[in-house]
């Protein structure tokens, strides 16, 4: 069996997130969108974690449930620290086995950062220590860097990441089975960097609202438990990841927001790295990175180590991308809110919109079921000829997208049907 994941997600109870991020709200959603395990987020968060103790329901194999859902233990973490001559800022995804683990690393936590003031708490902990800590702490937690390839906060990041992981987590490195790619980049982008080769790549969705929950998922060959997740993430159970284009990530070209500057790589490796405006340096998006480390031109994407299903064609959606190196797969998914509202001319959280959006999503199943599986005479049924049109072409690609950068998204648009 399979099961489809989004582990990287917050609470009410982190910064900049929406108050309506709450228990019953999260497994609603996940009902809506088609997920099948979901991270607890934020239990660090002193108040959160009572709420994850009173409310969720304790199963097999580290999986606690709740209204229908499953969760594991999960919380977001991130590291300021100084390390070669260079300030560092790194997130880190954590997954415990259970509440009692969970509560034995906040107390450690609590020893380097103030764990009450955002459910993301700051420790002053370099990523090698932050691992060892949690280790240390539980042998079967797991550690994953969080949107790795982010200016800010990603362990590739331009800003204050590595150029290696082992750069960043020394003699820990074997202990971290996984990267997320983050919302600006996908598998293919990574394929190429030696670097990971003998590691899994997963995507989540970083929700900060509820309609943002599963917009990049992973689904795993296995049960939807701490179990499934761990072998999920340590053999690289991987059967596929879903993915936004990465162009409508925030941080895809090189660019300058305050200026209003947007620029491919090319353009930035040949004019320099400063503002063509105001001169100030410019930030350099994920593309970027990713083309300095993967590896030379020419060269065939890097052997996998690990020994990866055969999932079957058959079991993989139509548009799914596929590796020569024999990599998990992936697929490019517009999210239907954005589809319906590119579609209709209104904003993504009017009343049109959301009152299609919970029509379509009752026909087909799912959110994931309408973008993925469902097939054309499907959704015109359940949506009309101009929805299923638009929806067909994000499955192929047929859009058209401003690449986002320096903070501002992507702007997507669906040429309409001639």
């Amino acid at each position: 069996m399979s099961f489809v994941a989004d582990l990287h997600l917050h609470s009410s109870y982190a910064y900049a997130t929406s108050p309506a991020l709450t228990l019953d709200n999260l497994a609603a959603w996940a009902r809506l969108k088609g997920i099948d395990l979901l991270a607890t987020a934020d239990f660090t968060h002193p108040l959160w974690l009572r709420q994850l103790k009173d409310n969720l329901n304790e199963g097999p194999n580290g999986a606690y449930h709740y209204n229908g859902v499953n969760f594991v233990m999960g919380a977001e973490v991130s590291c300021v620290f100084k390390q070669d001559g260079r300030g560092r800022r790194v997130h880190l995804l954590i997954y415990a086995p259970d509440i009692a683990a969970a509560e034995a690393l906040t107390v450690e936590y609590a020893k380097h950062g103030n764990l009450q003031s955002d459910g993301r708490p700051t420790l002053s902990l370099s990523a090698r220590d932050a691992v060892y800590l949690t280790l240390d702490t539980d042998p079967d937690c797991l550690v994953v860097p969080a949107h790795a390839w982010t200016p800010w906060y990603g362990i590739f990041g331009s800003r204050s990441g590595f150029d290696s992981l082992s750069e960043a987590f020394g003699d820990m490195v074997g202990h971290v089975p996984a990267i997320e790619t983050g919302l600006s980049s996908d598998p293919e982008m990574n394929w190429r960097v030696p670097d990971l080769a003998d590691k899994a790549i997963v995507s989540f969705s970083d929700a900060h609202s509820l309609p943002r929950l599963g917009r990049e998922l992973t689904v795993f060959q296995g049960e939807p438990t701490f179990q499934g997740l761990y072998q999920g993430l340590s053999e690289d159970r991987v059967e596929y990841t879903v993915e936004l284009y990465p162009e409508e990530g925030k941080y895809h070209f090189d660019g300058h927001r305050k200026c209003g500057i947007s620029l491919h790589p090319d353009n930035t490796i040949r004019e320099g790295n400063a503002c063509p405006e105001c001169g100030r340096p410019l930030t350099l998006g994920v593309l970027h990175r990713t083309l300095d480390l993967q590896a030379p031109a020419g060269e065939a994407e890097p052997g996998d180590t690990h020994a990866h299903l055969d999932t079957g064609a058959a079991s993989l959606p139509a548009n799914a991308v596929l590796s020569q190196a024999g990599r998990p797969p992936f697929v490019r998914m517009v999210p239907l809110v954005d589809i319906i509202s590119a579609v209709l001319g209104r904003g993504p959280n009017t009343r049109g919109v959301q009152r299609i959006y919970a029509d379509i999503v009752s026909t087909t199943g799912s959110e994931l079921s309408a973008l993925l599986r469902s097939t054309e005479s499907e959704l015109a049924a359940a949506c009309g000829e101009a929805l299923d049109s638009a929806i067909i072409k994000g499955r192929t690609g047929d859009i058209q997208v401003e690449p986002g950068y320096d903070g501002v998204y992507g702007k997507l648009s669906i040429p309409p049907s001639t």
